[in-house]
């Protein structure tokens, strides 16, 4: 596996712009599966790369990209959006998917990194280097979402609800979701007045009020989210 360039001290371990946009109505359930890529496979592009990524909504912790290219004769079972898993589902299939993927890479941001841009911009930047830093370059790569980061050294296609309707993109958010948790986890052990490995950093109750008594951690929160934003400043 793979990892590219980050900045987030939690973390342990051209385009041919065709964006194909999918309007998915939120009420359709999809599962995902290997059309897409077959699809393209069968134009010519070889070696398809699913790329997602998580941690756009939480007041602490890193942004997590991964990207994922699967071996079509060995595709894992299981693989669905890393959301619709339990816990124990996701650390098998993350298991699974590093033991039988052709390639892997991980890039994480940090919060400061998020607070200096906006959660958009860090969240494509990580994506692209993500790519960047595979071990092979992928012919195509299949994206999470309706946002292509720029300058990505092949075609791309945007797929809305991606992780749930391609297995590649289903095994990236897989990989992105466990590394992020496991991040938090170790976080929580250093500030454990926040519960960070119970909500890896999302706004619960129990994490607002942490913030109130203890106030935010520098370089863990994200000073540019509510109810941060204009309350506090990183390092005072």
């Amino acid at each position: 596996m793979s990892k590219a360039p980050s900045d987030s001290p939690l973390f342990s371990k051209k385009q041919s712009k065709s964006s194909a946009k999918s309007a998915a109505d939120k009420s359709v359930v999809f599962t995902p599966d290997y059309s897409h890529e077959q699809q393209l496979q069968a134009q010519g592009f070889r070696l398809i790369a699913g790329l997602d990524e998580v941690g756009r909504g939480p007041l602490a912790g890193p942004v997590v990209a991964a990207c994922v290219i699967l071996d079509p004769d060995k595709l894992p079972e299981g693989l669905d959006d890393s959301k619709r898993l339990t816990a124990a589902k996701r650390n098998l299939l993350f298991d699974n998917i590093m033991d039988k993927a052709l390639a892997i890479s991980l890039c994480s941001l940090s919060a400061e990194t998020i607070d200096r841009s906006n959660i958009l911009a860090a969240s494509l930047l990580a994506m692209k280097r993500c790519v960047d830093a595979l071990s092979m370059q992928p012919d195509y790569a299949l994206i999470d979402g309706n946002k292509t980061p720029s300058g990505l050294p092949c075609p791309a296609m945007t797929l809305v609800k991606g992780d749930q309707r391609s297995l590649t993109i289903a095994a990236a958010s897989i990989i992105a979701k466990v590394t992020r948790d496991r991040m938090m986890e170790r976080a929580g052990l250093i500030h454990p007045a926040y519960g960070l490995e119970k909500h890896a950093g999302y706004g619960t109750a129990a994490h607002r009020q942490a913030i109130e008594d203890q106030g935010p951690v520098a370089g863990l929160h994200r000073y540019s989210f509510a109810p941060i934003k204009g309350r506090w400043v990183s390092g005072q």
